[in-house]
């Protein structure tokens, strides 16, 4: 923790710190990094934010300074090397999650990784070992558990509000052509896990159960240049699934869509069904025989949508190291999350039913 007075290094105004606040140190400076980043910076009570790294160190230098911080390094080995650092939130590219937590969790700080948890299960697993292994905190960024939609949704459920679930229906589509780097499924893991994990746990979460078979089929509609060099490419997706209680459940997702941020959730029931969200807003219709409601307001994109849920997120990751207490989305569900997209990936590729 850090205590006292800290002067940055950029001339700037002293910076009073508040005793017994945990230090937090963001890892990449990109658009969802910054949103950690401001919020523990700004708004969230128990923590500062001390330090932010990224690899450009450039875009490093120019966080700090936006941010008002004196800190920021360009690697994870040398942020580490600040022994004022309580915890760290991973917001670099998949492919460098497992290594980094490692490192992380062997100096024995506290970790709120960013999904994609990893690129496989196993990575997944290792990643939980090794944090058991040190006793720090892995909590993961399904930030939509902390949606106040989502959560008064999943109190209606959880209440027998529309009966026993039957189906969860979770669409993502996103506005924006995929960057180049991901047209490389097999270093990438591709939409599913770039876009649809959130859809994956919003059905787990549902449902209350683990996917047991899926079928998952994948097409390019709006990425041309990928084509010819990347065939397995997809940048829309549909998946039906069935879980291991006997509930089922859809996925649609697709980016390039262009006309806004769509995020939508279905649950049906035996007794009425809920609606969750529309290109409008995070809304929710019950449907029953005792109520309808709901309300459209206007959203323009995820950062908008979610940047309350981002910072209950962020937030609740703070308390459960303050109150030593297992972190509201924990590392299995990132690791049963990731099981899904490299399934649903096969499935695609393969042009099978894959079980789980």
């Amino acid at each position: 923790m850090i205590t006292g007075k800290c002067v940055t290094d950029m001339g700037k105004a002293e910076i009073e710190m508040i005793h017994n606040k945990l230090a937090v140190c963001v890892i990449g400076a990109g658009r969802a990094g910054m949103i950690h980043a401001v919020n523990f910076a700004k708004h969230v009570p128990d923590a500062l934010l001390a330090a932010v790294v990224d690899t450009q160190e450039e875009a490093a230098r120019a966080a700090a300074e936006k941010l008002d911080i004196a800190h920021y390094y360009s690697s994870c080995a040398h942020a580490l090397m600040d022994d004022r650092i309580d915890a760290y939130v991973v917001v670099s590219p998949t492919k460098y999650h497992m290594e980094t937590v490692k490192a992380i969790a062997e100096a024995g700080k506290h970790i709120l990784c960013e999904k994609p948890m990893a690129m496989t299960e196993e990575e997944c697993e290792e990643m939980i070992r090794v944090c058991r292994q040190h006793k720090v905190k892995l909590q993961l960024g399904f930030m939509r558990r902390f949606d106040e939609s989502f959560r008064q949704a999943k109190n209606m459920v959880d209440y027998g509000e529309i009966g026993e679930v039957v189906m969860v229906r979770s669409n993502t589509r996103g506005p924006s052509i995929p960057r180049p780097w991901m047209y490389d499924i097999r270093k990438s893991n591709g939409p599913l896990a770039e876009v649809n994990s959130h859809d994956i746990d919003t059905m787990r979460w549902f449902t209350g159960s683990e996917f047991q078979t899926l079928y998952a089929v994948g097409g390019n509609y709006r990425c041309p240049d990928a084509r010819e060099q990347f065939p397995e490419f997809y940048d829309n997706v549909v998946m039906a699934a069935s879980f291991a209680n006997g509930m089922q459940g859809m996925l649609d997702g697709a980016q390039g869509v262009g006309y806004a941020y769509d995020a939508k959730v279905e649950i049906l029931g035996t007794k009425g069904a809920i609606s969750l969200g529309s290109v409008k807003g995070n809304d929710v219709v019950l449907c029953s025989s005792a109520s309808q409601r709901g309300s459209y307001p206007l959203v323009e994109s995820w950062r908008t949508l979610f940047k309350d849920a981002y910072l209950k997120e962020d937030r609740a990751f703070i308390d459960c190291i303050l109150q030593d207490k297992e972190p509201a989305v924990t590392g299995i569900d990132g690791k049963m999350a990731v099981k899904v997209v490299n399934a649903g990936n096969i499935s695609i590729m393969e042009k099978r039913m894959v079980t789980l």
